[in-house]
């Protein structure tokens, strides 16, 4: 496997600039996620990486070898696509070995390979069916062996689960996950799914309009996000605009006084106070100078949301389902509750990077 250095990449499509100056190196071994929404540049960032789609200026290099100039074919990379892009009257086995056939291999080792890789993604049973044959998350395992196969420099993944249902994609990604850790693979995944990248990188690339907005790790981004975008696309968050009044409290636009201490890294330019749902507590009543009446209650399994109106603003908070005897599980739309928070959980951040 290879590292992986993008140095100032910029893509234009006429006036519009798709991405804007990236620059980001992946260490070898590591898996990297570009997460943003649907527009930001990620899925144009990897194809320019992957070589289908040439920079307009920048470059991307492979440990020192500059290829960004070299046709897709002679990168060495490994890309599994969104579609899984298998070939329809192939066998799992016959798309697998597809790429080694194209590189010349002799039928005996071509067959070594696939039977290895195809044991690797536990389909050897599976090698004769079809795709038709197959389940979407079997499927999708065929398109994982045949990037492999070719023991490329660089894994791509492109949007690699969103075909797939629910539960299948919870599995089917810690399956992903362990594969890229036992082999090492140096992997840049584009997702538009948090939790997807939350659970599966290394680190993250949170990209809005073409442009890096916060590279870290996902519990860097998700305890310290610099900005309110950040916060938001990370996780849910209650955010709300205002400023700071003193060193323990933020005053909302609305006029609401929340306390909150202030973060070493804080930035003078902090307009907008954040707050996970899961670190709010809710007790029943109309203690406290917090409180207000109970506009939503979603049960969620081991979960519930409760949307709670204080003033003129809805604070989202989600706690561990209360038992049936507990004062929390009564709790219904239109009642009284307090909010209470540790005040070193929220953050102040401003509401655009800077």
């Amino acid at each position: 496997m290879a590292s992986l250095s993008i140095e100032n990449l910029t893509k234009r499509f006429g006036t519009s600039v798709a991405v804007d100056g990236l620059d980001l190196a992946v260490q070898e071994g590591e898996l990297v996620a570009l997460l943003g929404p649907s527009g930001c540049g990620k899925t144009t960032t990897l194809r320019m990486v992957a070589g289908f789609l040439p920079p307009t200026s920048g470059r991307v290099l492979f440990d020192t070898e500059d290829v960004t100039r070299l046709p897709a074919h002679k990168r060495s990379t490994g890309m599994v696509f969104q579609s899984y892009a298998l070939f329809p009257h192939m066998t799992a086995a016959q798309n697998v070995g597809f790429g080694l056939e194209m590189r010349g291999l002799g039928a005996a080792e071509r067959q070594a390979q696939i039977e290895k890789v195809l044991k690797l993604v536990r389909l050897s049973h599976l090698a004769a069916r079809f795709p038709r044959e197959l389940s979407g998350g079997q499927q999708q395992r065929v398109a994982l062996a045949r990037a492999l196969v070719i023991k490329p420099k660089l894994f791509l993944l492109d949007e690699p689960l969103s075909n797939l249902d629910a539960k299948l994609r919870a599995e089917v990604r810690i399956e992903i996950r362990a594969l890229q850790q036992r082999l090492g693979l140096t992997t840049l995944m584009v997702t538009h799914d948090r939790e997807e990248a939350l659970t599966m990188a290394d680190r993250l690339v949170v990209m809005e309009s073409g442009r890096v907005r916060q590279i870290g790790s996902p519990r860097d981004l998700y305890d310290a996000p610099q900005d309110a975008f950040v916060a938001d696309f990370v996780g849910r968050c209650n955010i709300l605009a205002g400023r700071r009044e003193s060193e323990t409290q933020f005053r909302t636009e609305s006029g609401l006084v929340l306390s909150v201490d202030i973060a070493p890294n804080e930035s003078k330019n902090a307009n907008a106070f954040a707050l996970r749902p899961e670190r709010i507590s809710i007790q029943p009543g109309a203690k406290g100078d917090l409180h207000g009446a109970v506009q939503a209650v979603t049960y969620l399994g081991s979960q519930t949301e409760y949307h709670v109106r204080i003033g003129e603003e809805i604070f989202v908070v989600i706690q561990q389902t209360p038992d049936a005897n507990e004062p929390l599980a009564s709790v219904r739309p239109e009642d009284q509750v307090s909010l209470h928070w540790d005040r070193k959980s929220p953050r102040l951040v401003p509401q655009t990077s800077v």
